[in-house]
């Protein structure tokens, strides 16, 4: 899905099953526990990293919702994603920035691709000392379009700086 301001977005705390919504003793499940999004190659990557961290701000909380720090895992994540969109949308080796967010209850794991190159040290790109200082873990793999895919696992537990 392309991120649009045009079009409203399909919120995951909306996402029950059929059995909850049929009966209030259900508990209420989520069918998914992550938000996708996918900037063309028209947005420069300054108005990609605006969008990006727009549409995270604003389904993050249905996707941590039953985390008990929210608010603060949401702040760690944004600054994460804001880093990671940064440095991959001005070393872009796609046509589409994609970028993932998924919770699993223990971590956040985000992923943006696709880069041009390697994820660079922190010397040559200052606000990835953000990233591994906040994150539990950082890597990169190869993508479907020959480029790298970065993704980081930041923390949910209440202990989470």
């Amino acid at each position: 899905m392309t991120i649009s301001d045009a079009e409203p977005l399909l919120w995951a705390s909306s996402l029950r099953s059929s059995a909850a919504r049929r009966n209030a003793d259900v508990p209420q499940v989520l069918l998914s526990n992550s938000l996708e999004f996918r900037l063309g190659p028209e947005h420069a990557p300054a108005e990609a990293l605006r969008r990006s961290r727009r549409f995270a701000a604003m389904a993050l909380p249905a996707l941590l919702g039953p985390v008990s720090n929210a608010g603060a895992v949401a702040e760690l994540v944004l600054g994460v994603l804001t880093e990671l969109v940064d440095v991959t949308a001005r070393h872009r080796a796609s046509v589409d920035l994609a970028g993932r967010i998924s919770c699993d209850g223990n971590h956040a794991l985000l992923t943006v691709g696709e880069m041009d190159q390697p994820l660079p040290d922190p010397e040559a790109e200052p606000g990835l000392f953000i990233v591994h200082r906040t994150v539990d873990d950082i890597g990169q793999y190869r993508g479907d379009e020959a480029g790298y895919v970065t993704w980081a696992a930041v923390s949910v537990r209440s202990g989470a700086q």
